[in-house]
This record gives C-alpha cells, structure tokens and sequence, in this order.
C-alpha cells in the first residue's frame, strides 16, 4: 500500500514539474526572440542615423587663379557673424561701374519710405538694376540727390556719401576720370566695402523695410549674357560671373540676388569687370582690371572661378579660368 502511495506522490510530481517548467521555458524563449537579452541569447541595437550634412555655403578659403591682367580682388562677407576675408588687396580700389546701380536705387526708394514711385520711376529702377540701363539708372540718381555738377573728386556726392555713412565703407571715394568727373561710376570701391553693400542691401538698411525684398528680387532677375547680342552701348546682359559658379545645391536654397558692372570704355586698355552676389548668408564681391583682347568672358569666368573655388564642402573641382589672352589691343 505503502509504495503504491508514493508511486502516486511520484507521478503527481512529475507531472505538476512539468507544467511549471513550459510557461518558464516559453517565456524564455519568447525573451530570446525579442532580443531582450535572455539567458544564452544574443541582442542587437539599431546605430543611429548619421546626421545629414550641413547644405553647402561659401566660406572663407583659399583662392587660386592665374590671372593675366592688372588688378585682381575679391571679399566675401559672412552675414552670420559679420567677418570679411578675402585677397591679401581686398582693400584696393577700383571703379564701381554698373555695379553701384543697386545702391543708387536702394537709396532712392528708401527715402521715399511708404511711398509710391511715379510707374516710370519705378520702372526706370527696375531697368536700372535687370538691364543694367544707364539712362534709366542716371534719372534714378538724379531723383535720390544725386549730381554731376563737381569739378573735383574731393567734392562729396551725396548719393555716394550716404553709401558711405549707411553701409559702413572705409575705403571708398569719390571718381575722376578726366571729362568724367563725378560719374556714379567712377566711384571708388574695395571688395572690401562692395561686400558689405550687399549686406546693406539684404540686411534692410538700404533700401528700407519697404523696398529692401523688391530690390532683391529684382536683382535676381538680372537677365542676358555675356554675348555680342546682349551687349549694349548703354545696357547690357549681367547675368553671369558669381552666378554660374555657385552649385545647384546653392541656387537651388534661395535666390541669389547679383549686380555685375563692366566697361571697356576708360581708354587704358583694360576691362573693368565687378561682380556681386549676396545671399541670407553671404555677400561675395570679385574686382578686375584686364587687357580688352582678353575679352569680358574671361572676366565672366574670373569671378565664377572664385566663387566655385569657395563653396564648402567642395562638389568638385573649380571652373578653369582662361590662360592665354589672344590679339593685340
């Protein structure tokens, strides 16, 4: 009787062990699967993403190019924190030519504050800046104050003089060019002080809280190239130059707002070729004085040069710039 009880207490046992030990081996394995970190098992964690790359800029670095010509200068202002860096002459002179038509219009509009233009004023602005348009830019200098009538380049231009005391300039002065004597374009400037009118331009203070986002936006609408057929005696195609050097991944974050000026008219042989581009976040300015043999394009190609050469990161290589300059002047 005795064995066959405790043959009995054995089974019951056995059995009760059993089903204690499936919900026990289940969930074992239940954490095994799910990577928990159960008894033999292995367990995994996901890395995690790469942070995306800063979209590309213009920053501050090394600029090379073979330039065959007399003067050659660039600046690039850094509209976060305020700093200017560029050639070892950023502070040397030339003449602004077109280039100055954006501050002209910018002082004009600015002191008629809420006000409205005439609809031809308004348009001759417009042309001034799109078109590069002389006749149109010189009726807008006339409205904003402006004036010819100094016989000497010590004289003040008080269009010029605002650009100086609103925009901060240290290097810039009033032109002479023999019979030209108190031109708009003939003012002296520096990449230096050209950088930093962009930056006058985009950050309001040229062109007042009214205006300022319509200058911009029709200095992104500069229009023609650098072709025989969009080249005037009093205006031109400007869109070109710092333009064609910046990457897609650049142009394609916001318009660039540009003003180019160039001439060959001086009578000392050379081009004078400026070019400027600003964004939210940079203003870069490149000044040249080159052989007329040489061409505007290779000016054009100067100044795009420059500009691929400051993109960062870097997409790829910078634009090659023209050795060789060919004919005789």
């Amino acid at each position: 009787m005795r064995s066959r009880v405790t043959l009995v207490l054995a089974i019951t046992a056995v059995v009760l062990g059993g089903v204690l030990l499936v919900p026990t081996a289940y969930a074992r394995l239940a954490s095994d699967d799910s990577g928990g970190g159960g008894g033999g098992g292995t367990s995994s964690v996901a890395a995690p993403a790469p942070a995306p790359p800063p979209p590309p800029t213009l920053a501050a670095g090394p600029v090379s190019v073979s330039f065959k010509g007399q003067f050659f200068s660039w600046a690039l202002l850094d509209r976060k924190t305020g700093k200017i860096s560029g050639s070892p002459n950023m502070t040397a002179t030339s003449s602004t030519e077109s280039m100055i038509k954006a501050w002209i219009v910018s002082d004009y509009l600015r002191q008629l504050g809420n006000k409205e233009p005439s609809a031809a004023m308004k348009e001759m602005a417009r042309l001034a800046i799109v078109d590069s348009n002389d006749g149109a830019a010189n009726k807008v200098y006339a409205a904003a104050g402006g004036s010819y009538k100094a016989s000497s380049s010590s004289i003040p231009d008080p269009v010029i003089q605002r650009a100086i005391k609103i925009c901060g300039l240290t290097d810039t002065k009033r032109g002479n060019v023999k019979q030209y004597t108190g031109f708009w374009s003939f003012t002296r400037m520096s990449p230096r002080d050209a950088v930093r009118v962009g930056d006058c331009i985009a950050d309001g203070k040229a062109a007042g809280q009214k205006w300022t986002k319509w200058v911009l936006d029709q200095m992104s609408k500069v229009r023609g190239t650098t072709a025989a057929k969009d080249q005037r005696p009093s205006s031109g195609g400007g869109r070109w130059g710092i333009i064609d050097g910046l990457p897609k991944a650049i142009t394609a974050q916001g318009p660039v707002s540009i003003k180019n000026g160039w001439t060959p008219i001086y009578g000392d042989g050379n081009w004078h070729v400026n070019c400027l581009a600003v964004t939210g976040k940079w203003s870069l300015a490149v000044m040249l004085r080159y052989p007329i043999r040489t061409g505007l394009d290779y000016g054009a190609k100067v100044c795009a040069s420059v500009a691929t050469q400051l993109v960062t990161p870097q997409p790829g290589a910078a634009l090659k710039v023209p050795q060789q300059p060919v004919g005789k002047l």
